[in-house]
């Protein structure tokens, strides 16, 4: 988009162009179009491209922006191309740019970051379909039009009168036609005909799984045993609603002629659950009157209900058109039939549809907060040795202080690698002690202690074909280290209690946060375990050497915890943003998420203030400019440093004396030294 097509809130623009149909209903977009005209982009003769923000939540409603130009600034001020007028978007928000053939996104170091499909990014490539989020604002990227599909048959249902005349109505539940005397027993050769196509159709019909692919596959299969013209799969409505339709087909060559389908036969179907056959339906007084039916031609058609236990999903409908076919009894009840086995079909499709979608929600949902946030030059190097690492089954063993995301490194891994749909399980060494943790590890048998009432599987045999994640390696007891390090060797182990080996199929992880060569010189970590583990290590870097970072993290975790606790937050104050900068998170991510959630919950106004975070992070830097909420926070550091030497006066430079005069541990009073940065000084005391 150029200047002069600044898309922005407060203004009356006039219309453009919108085409995302595809994705979410438009509406025109309210954005200022001088000259008022209509711009499609082709970046370097490349007319498939059409790069656009469609905007999906937020003030702007349902609207599609233009990317007009290699460089398009997006932002709350009126200079930028595209202007968002919002007070969640800062001035200058970001900026996507068009780098050959490819497009990125770029924050400008705005207040409240810019999301990439939920992940606060510093500059990130776009590919078609990406979710951005700009403050209130969220868009898809898109990049291609839709792909053009072939005009389908069309529908249209006809309003008839409810009295049909010239018909056969054939209970479901009943095997003979209703109102109709017994017909004669149909030919051999016909009901072997009949039944090695319902054979043949049933078989086809399960072995599709897809509910769009079914719905095309069911009616194709049908007019091809079945001498009818046209027909129709129509599904039924919610309460009064008109049944839609799922499918259409229509063998003639003028595809353009509407298959025309009587409402009334339809809702007598769907409402009585009968299957109707009619010969004379262009001749029948009710459906004479029909425009639609007389179009069609049609003079026989059936109509059969899809019905799964006490639920009816919709109805199939056919017409001959050709005035010398006739339907017979035999046809209606081998539709009953095929319509029987239909309805199954699609039920399971529409449950396999179900699960696959609940499926995604809650692999989105547990990868939701597990992604590695931040894209410095540490945490690339990172990322790149995740991926090396991850297509095969070597051991890996990952380092780094606490809270440096081990575990969420170790389940990026899983995520890439050909174990990815198969059991996860995170152990936690340190958490359990010693004799519980073999049972955790490698199960019992019945009888083995007190309490083992049943045989019980280990983490490691449940996570046969899958990964085991084992985490503080470095605090497993030294008898069940020799235990570990044959289970690796051998991939076989025998429960607690139990004497025959089981043999399992795992990729094991490990992490800690100890110095394991340390803890060899010490003889508390075996020596072969650990060459064992160490097959390929990474060490994680702490959060002090990945400082551009942190702003990153500081968005993601305020957008996290604002949700979660439902306050709009306009974003933090600089400085707020100083201070947790300059600190150095001996904690890490934890420690910084966990400082961010505080200062949420706590926090009484719309931004994060000094005074929200935590006091280790307030006194551990001073302001960097003499602001007002500055001054303040300087004078409390000096008053507690007068306060703090003043007691050491007191105690003879005691520690444990000076924490008693002024009322706190000991423990406490190193961590505010600490933070302060008084230790020098109180030593040349």
């Amino acid at each position: 988009m150029i200047a002069s097509q600044r898309a922005c809130a407060e203004r009356d623009h006039a219309p453009c162009e919108s085409d995302y149909a595809a994705i979410c209903r438009t509406n025109i977009v309210r954005g200022r179009v001088e000259g008022n005209e209509k711009h499609r982009l082709t970046f370097g003769g490349k007319s498939d491209m059409n790069p656009r923000l469609a905007t999906v939540a937020g003030p702007l409603g349902q609207a599609v922006l233009p990317l007009t130009t290699d460089r398009v600034s997006i932002g709350r001020s009126r200079s930028n191309q595209v202007c968002l007028a919002s007070n969640s978007v800062s001035r200058e928000h970001c900026l996507i740019e068009r780098e050959a053939d490819r497009f990125s996104l770029t924050d400008l170091d705005s207040r409240h970051g810019t999301f990439v499909n939920g992940i606060p990014v510093k500059k990130r490539a776009l590919d078609h379909g990406d979710q951005v989020r700009i403050g209130d604002c969220t868009f898809v990227f898109l990049l291609r039009d839709q792909e053009p599909q072939e005009a389908p048959a069309s529908f249209e249902v006809t309003e008839v009168d409810t009295s049909l005349r010239h018909t056969l109505e054939l209970p479901i539940e009943a095997p003979s036609v209703a109102g109709a005397r017994t017909p004669r027993s149909a030919r051999p050769d016909r009901l072997q005909r009949d039944l090695e196509v319902l054979l043949r159709f049933s078989t086809e019909i399960n072995s599709i799984h897809e509910a769009a692919a079914l719905q095309d596959r069911i009616l194709t299969s049908l007019l091809a045993v079945i001498p009818a013209r046209r027909g129709a799969l129509l599904l039924a409505g919610k309460g009064d609603e008109s049944p839609l339709p799922a499918a259409v087909v229509d063998r003639a060559t003028q595809p353009h002629v509407p298959v025309a389908v009587s409402r009334t036969i339809v809702r007598r179907v769907l409402r009585e659950r009968v299957a109707i056959l009619s010969n004379d339906a262009a001749a029948d007084q009710s459906l004479g009157r029909s425009h639609s039916v007389g179009l069609s031609g049609a003079r026989s058609l059936m109509a059969v209900p899809l019905l799964v236990s006490d639920r009816t999903l919709g109805a199939i409908y056919l017409d001959a058109g050709d005035p010398t076919v006739r339907f017979d009894e035999g046809h209606l009840k081998l539709l009953t039939a095929m319509a029987n086995v239909t309805a199954v079909a699609l039920e399971n499709a529409r449950l396999i549809d179900s699960l696959q979608g609940e499926n995604d929600r809650l692999r989105a949902e547990t990868r939701l907060g597990r992604e590695m946030i931040g894209e410095s030059p540490a945490l690339q190097r990172v990322r790149e040795f995740a991926a090396r690492v991850a297509p095969n089954d070597s051991t890996v063993l990952i380092t780094g202080e606490s809270g440096t995301g081990k575990e969420i490194l170790a389940r990026d891994i899983v995520a890439r690698s050909r174990r990815a749909d198969k059991r996860f399980e995170a152990i936690n060494c340190a958490a359990l002690e010693e004799g519980l943790l073999e049972s955790e590890l490698f199960g019992h048998e019945r009888g083995a202690f007190t309490g083992a009432v049943a045989q019980k599987k280990g983490r490691l045999e449940v996570a046969d074909g899958g990964t085991v994640f084992l985490d503080e390696i470095g605090e497993l007891a030294l008898p069940l280290q020799a235990k570990l390090l044959r289970a690796l060797q051998t991939r076989e182990f025998t429960r607690v209690g139990g004497t025959q080996p089981v043999r399992v199929d795992i990729r094991v992880l490990a992490a800690t946060n100890m110095n394991l060569r340390a803890a060899l010189k010490a003889r508390s970590f075996r020596e072969d375990l650990y060459y064992r583990l160490n097959v390929i290590s990474i060490d994680l870097p702490p959060l002090r050497e990945r400082r551009e970072d942190i702003p990153l993290l500081i968005s993601y975790f305020l957008a996290k915890h604002g949700a979660r606790c439902k306050r709009r937050l306009q974003g933090i104050s600089e400085a707020a943003r100083q201070r947790l900068l300059q600190y150095d998170w001996p904690g890490n991510i934890r420690e910084l998420e966990n400082a961010i959630e505080r200062a949420v919950v706590l926090g009484s106004g719309d931004t994060i203030l000094p005074e929200d975070l935590p006091d280790s992070v307030i006194e551990s830097v001073a302001a960097t400019e003499h602001t007002p909420g500055g001054m303040f926070h300087d004078a409390v550091l000096e008053a507690k440093k007068k306060v703090i030497v003043r007691a050491f006066e007191l105690a003879a430079g005691r520690h444990t004396e000076a924490a008693r005069i002024l009322g706190i541990h000991p423990i406490h009073l190193h961590r505010v030294i600490r933070n302060l940065g008084m230790k020098s000084e109180l030593k040349d005391r």
